[in-house]
């Protein structure tokens, strides 16, 4: 519904003062902000100007709109003649058409099929006006007398000034910002570059780190393997037989010995890793071939009066995409620990399929002494061992888990651990069935 506020006739130029004078007066008195009175004066006599060149007269209409749910002040302006196309008359109407676009929230018109100009501007919250309200407008709008054409001057020049001096603000106010941003990005860039300069040295660390284990176990590696050999052939009784002390110092070097071998070799297998020098070399693995080999490597560590060692297929007969070597060193891992803190009770291989993510899963679960939630993701950092009475009778290296993780990830996938004290824990290995291919880069 359209409410009339008030009606202006444009029969000359001058008289495109008076509705300068007038959309002014009217945006005022419905509430607008001043620099929304500006956008309003201004538009309405842009257009107003244009609609009366050449000597035309026009007729500018001022209404109150309750079509939406806020009210809008509408200004429609009807010329008594359309300017012919490509004239001088018709550009200065489509450029006013163009000002009011920017100024108003909405205008229309101005064509052949609907020559009159319509604007709208939507009031700022406030109560809604009502039809006493809009008589009162109507009435106070009247009596207003009307300046002349030095006093609109002298208004528009005051506008203007106030408009400059906003300008110069934001403008002081966007240089200081900018300088701000200027000083930012320089601590930004100086701060781009000292973290790259750590990272360069943490890369250079990393790699004196991993060449420094790839030599030391290449050193240890040949003395190990002779202590052990010489061990073998002092407990096979190739010199003569041993006193029962001797036969026991000769078993605690051996041992001694195997162990460090197994560090040695960890720590190889990480260096390896961490250069990138170690590859997936994929291929079909059958599960049920896979678990009788485990089988048969595990078979001196289990103590069958103790502990149960089984292996469950889960009916998986279709072979899947890995590298059967790396796989089978990541679940040694898991059944020797399993079989190392578990006393008595079993330790069960399970493998199973998830068709919908195509994945195969590779669980280990033993009824041995359990981690503690808070220790769960220390396990596997390197040389990190859980401090447990059964812990000190089987040392370890605190490499094999750290190793396992590295080695899923370069098969494409995860290792997950869950377990409560004194009930056991699970070690889960799960992969995709088809081994993840890096793309290929064309040339």
């Amino acid at each position: 519904m359209s409410q009339r506020i008030l009606v202006v006739a444009v029969e000359r130029d001058m008289d495109v003062v008076l509705v300068r004078q007038r959309a002014r007066q009217v945006s005022m008195v419905l509430g607008f902000t001043k620099q929304d009175q500006v956008r309003i004066a201004t538009a309405v006599s842009e257009v107003a100007r244009a609609a009366c060149h050449g000597g035309a007269a026009a007729r500018v209409t001022f209404a109150l709109l309750d079509e939406h749910a806020r009210q809008q002040l509408e200004v429609t302006v009807s010329a008594s003649c359309v300017p012919p196309p490509y004239s001088e008359a018709a550009a200065l109407a489509d450029a006013a058409v163009v000002t009011a676009h920017r100024l108003m929230d909405a205008c229309s018109g101005g064509g052949a099929d609907e020559p009159a100009i319509r604007m709208r501007k939507t009031l700022p919250p406030q109560q809604a006006v009502g039809a006493a309200r809009l008589a009162q407008i109507a009435a106070e709008l009247a009596a207003t007398p009307v300046a002349n054409s030095f006093g609109e001057v002298q208004q528009q020049n005051r506008e203007l000034v106030e408009t400059l001096a906003e300008l110069r603000e934001r403008q002081e106010d966007l240089l200081s910002l900018t300088r701000e941003l200027e000083d930012t990005n320089r601590g930004i860039v100086a701060l781009y570059a000292e973290i790259e300069d750590k990272a360069e040295r943490l890369r250079r660390a990393d790699e004196m780190k991993s060449r420094f284990l790839s030599n030391t176990s290449h050193e240890l590696r040949t003395p190990l393997s002779s202590i052990r050999a010489l061990s073998k052939l002092l407990l096979d009784r190739m010199d003569g037989e041993l006193t029962p002390e001797q036969e026991r110092q000769v078993l605690f070097i051996e041992r001694t010995a195997t162990e460090m071998s197994e560090m040695v070799n960890d720590l190889l297998d990480l260096a390896k890793i961490e250069a990138g020098r170690v590859e997936a070399q994929p291929a079909p693995v059958v599960v049920d071939n896979l678990f009788r080999a485990l089988r048969g490597m595990m078979r001196p560590l289990v103590d069958a009066e103790r502990v149960e060692l089984v292996f469950d297929n889960g009916g998986i007969d279709t072979p899947f995409d890995s590298d059967e070597g790396m796989l089978s060193q990541i679940l040694r891992n898991f059944i020797s620990n399993a079989l190392k803190f578990t006393e008595r009770g079993s330790v069960r291989v399970v493998a199973s399929a998830d068709e919908a993510p195509g994945t195969i899963t590779f669980a280990v679960t033993d009824t041995g002494i359990g981690i503690d939630a808070e220790h769960l993701q220390l396990i596997f950092e390197e040389f990190t061992q859980v401090e447990n009475p059964l812990q000190r009778r089987s040392k370890g290296t605190g490499l094999g888990l750290p190793l396992c993780r590295r080695l899923a990830e370069l098969l494409g996938g995860r290792v997950d651990v869950t377990s409560r004290p004194g009930v056991g824990s699970t070690f889960t290995l799960t992969l995709p069935r088809r081994f993840p291919h890096p793309p290929h880069l064309d040339s």
